[in-house]
């Protein structure tokens, strides 16, 4: 029952539901806020606990005020702004424990719940994975129940009911959100523009590169993109990811450059066209993941003269787009700046590397014959593949080629390109990813960033740009296995399992990751991809035109009307279907009563059968009371527990 305004009173109990609800909120924001901005909000939030277990008096208008000012300077000093993401989540937060500390009347109370509310969306503004949507709907059942704690009185409902109430209130929304999710119409992009801070820091390729830094990106799990093919994938070797080309060096750093101003060139497609689509995670840059070469872009992209694709606006967001490859196309044309650039060497760069390569172009038969020197001195050189090579503090190339000799692809795509260069073949380095994962549980593939990787092209005047991966020529299983194959992670031992046992663990563990990832895929399309595009093409198969506002807004009322009619009768049938029960455990009371002579007239109410029956069994009377106050609030609607009172029946002996 609701406690009328004029008779509410901020009780212990509604204060520590309204402080759990706001500092459950608050929680997830721990990590990626500054200490003292979390622990000024506990401050402020244990200060009014305590002048409430205390009855101490509670700081003035003037100390509020000034407590209010320090927190705004603080975070303005933090980040130099009060606006953006987390500056203003930041002022937010301390804001909400000032609220929380001056809070005293109702509607100071409504005002925090509200403010519970605010600050569950602030949540996904970092995060939308499923353990954050399911953390924050547990969140607004907490919220939902600390409203109905302030609208009620704590003798009238205990804490469980409430929850299950506020449970409930929820799931009977359900089918509604549904409805409005599925049919309100969609705009293209988000619905209100953030600061440049809303953009998170991603790890992935960039458009430089130098000894190390594709080394450090392979040491990452994080997903780089998901494919899904329209027939049989293509085998892993030849899964080669285009992304940025890397033309300019000084001697230490590649860099794409300036970009190219030229025509992209006349490409030879191959009989082996694969079609796929990628759901690329964002990583801020402009450019889309195809496979070598593209024969078919994304709506909205252009393929460079690099044969890098790219779009307008960097990917700060999760895209969905399909393509076509053939994998074995070439571009069979080159502008002649294009191989000048591809030529350009730092001057008195690499004189080792430059006197090895002049002797091969002094000796070899043709260029393709270069390109084989230099891949068999790869092989027979004594190379290593490994994650942790050496540091190179003098020439990069010379030092990796002539003395450590133990490198990660960056160091031998480098290396080849400037033996190509040195030798007169022009040359360049690519960036991308290499091979993949497939997951069996739904059917795609996974490329993450561990499986970034650096390659080769040269231009060879029969054949135009050759590709050349002069790592698998040091670490085949490389290309053939992954990465897992070529460097396989430590399998520690676990005592009291033995091998075979561990291998097993380790199989069990990879499926369930497996299953992890699909579950993360089905969100990533259906709920998070779930857009204008999707939208149109799912409404199209029930018969209704989204393009169409009258009709689509004719759907969303009819399939409004029916969730909100559902749910009606679900509750009218239910509740009686309570109320039903709660009088065939009154009549058992009855019997009860009747055997101890004290008779149920249908002329009298419950509460006055126990005040009656309470008079003439005295001894009875306390567990009496609880079965009648328990059977009233079933019957008129006011909570109750069916079971509860089922129970309290069963165990009753007047």
């Amino acid at each position: 029952m609701m406690a009328p305004a004029e008779h509410w009173r901020l009780t212990l109990d509604r204060l520590l539901w309204l402080t759990g609800a706001l500092t459950l909120v608050v929680l997830p924001h721990a990590p990626r806020m500054p200490l003292w901005v979390i622990a000024a909000f506990l401050v402020l939030g244990l200060w009014r606990l305590a002048g409430a277990l205390h009855g101490s008096r509670l700081p003035g208008r003037l100390t509020r005020l000034l407590l209010q000012v320090v927190l705004v300077a603080g975070v303005y000093l933090e980040y130099g702004t009060i606006m953006g993401r987390t500056a203003g989540i930041a002022l937010l937060i301390t804001l909400v424990g000032m609220k929380l500390l001056e809070t005293r009347d109702q509607r100071d109370a409504y005002i925090g719940v509200l403010l519970a509310y605010f600050l569950v969306i602030t949540n996904f503004l970092y995060s939308q994975s499923i353990p954050t949507g399911i953390y924050m709907f547990l969140v607004v059942v907490v919220t939902t129940t600390t409203l109905i704690r302030l609208v009620t009185d704590a003798d009238q409902m205990d804490a469980r009911a409430s929850l299950r109430l506020g449970g409930g209130m929820l799931l009977q929304a359900i089918p509604l959100m549904l409805v409005l999710f599925l049919l309100f119409p969609r705009i293209p992009g988000p619905l209100w523009g953030l600061p440049e801070d809303s953009i998170n820091a991603v790890t992935g390729l960039s458009e430089s590169m130098s000894p190390g830094d594709i080394s450090r990106l392979s040491q990452s799990a994080a997903v780089a993109f998901r494919v899904r093919f329209d027939g049989a994938p293509p085998p892993a070797p030849r899964l080669y990811w285009r992304g940025p080309v890397m033309w300019d060096t000084d001697g230490r750093r590649w860099e794409v450059g300036e970009p190219l101003q030229l025509p992209t060139p006349r490409l030879r497609e191959g009989d082996d066209v694969v079609r796929y689509t990628v759901t690329l995670e964002p990583h801020n840059q402009p450019w889309l993941l195809l496979l070598d070469l593209p024969m078919e872009l994304p709506p909205g992209s252009d393929l460079g003269a690099d044969l890098v694709t790219r779009r307008d606006e960097e990917v700060t967001s999760r895209i969905r787009y399909p393509a076509a490859s053939a994998l074995d196309s070439r571009a069979e044309t080159a502008h002649a700046s294009a191989l000048a650039r591809a030529l350009d060497l730092p001057a008195d760069s690499h004189p080792r590397t430059r006197a090895l390569a002049r002797q091969w172009a002094d000796t070899a038969a043709s260029p393709e014959a270069i390109v084989s020197q230099a891949l068999t001195h790869f092989t027979t050189g004594g190379f290593a593949y490994t994650l942790q090579p050496p540091r190179l503090p003098g020439d990069p190339v010379d030092e990796f080629l002539f003395d450590s000799r133990r490198g990660f692809c960056e160091h031998y795509a480098t290396a080849f390109t400037v033996l190509m260069r040195a030798a007169g073949l022009p040359a360049r380095v690519v960036t991308g990813y290499q091979g993949g994962e497939p997951n069996p549980v739904d059917d795609y593939w996974i490329v993450r960033q561990r499986d970034a990787h650096a390659w080769a092209e040269v231009w060879l005047e029969e054949q135009g740009w050759v590709r050349v991966d002069p790592t698998a020529a040091v670490a085949p299983n490389r290309v053939e296995l992954g990465m897992d194959g070529a460097l396989p992670p430590p399998r520690p031992a676990i005592i009291g399992l033995g091998e075979d046992d561990v291998e097993q663990l380790y199989a069990l563990m990879r499926q369930l990751r497996f299953g992890w990832d699909a579950a993360n895929n089905w969100w990533n399309q259906w709920v998070l991809g779930y857009g204008q595009g999707r939208q149109q093409s799912f409404l199209a198969r029930l018969g209704i035109d989204a393009t169409d506002w009258r009709e689509l807004a004719m759907g969303l009322l009819v399939m409004v009307g029916l969730a909100l009619g559902g749910v009606a009768w679900w509750l009218i049938h239910g509740a009686r279907g309570r109320r039903d029960g709660a009088r065939r455990l009154y009549d058992r009371l009855c019997r009860k009563l009747a055997r101890r002579g004290v008779e149920c007239r249908t002329t009298e109410g419950p509460i006055h059968l126990g005040q009656r029956a309470g008079a003439r069994l005295p001894e009875a009377r306390g567990e009496l009371e609880a079965i009648i106050d328990e059977y009233v609030r079933l019957r008129y609607g006011r909570g109750g527990n069916l079971p509860e009172l089922a129970r309290r029946i069963r165990r009753f002996h007047p």
